[in-house]
């Protein structure tokens, strides 16, 4: 039951924070966004790790 209102609230959020950010004028750059997607990857990746650490130490 908990499992159905958290995906209940998230929906929400997605159709309140949608419109939100349609209309906002913040427009994102070729440049900038090609900056971002850089790190992107190699943020997962140690993320990953760092999960993968923890779930060693704890079991």
């Amino acid at each position: 039951m908990e499992v159905l209102i958290l995906l209940g609230v998230l929906f929400l959020a997605l159709i309140v924070i949608v419109p939100l950010i349609e209309r906002s004028k913040m427009r994102v750059s070729s440049e900038t966004a090609g900056k971002i997607s850089r790190w992107i990857w190699p943020l997962i990746m140690i993320s990953l790790v760092i999960q993968l650490i923890r779930m060693m130490m704890q079991g």
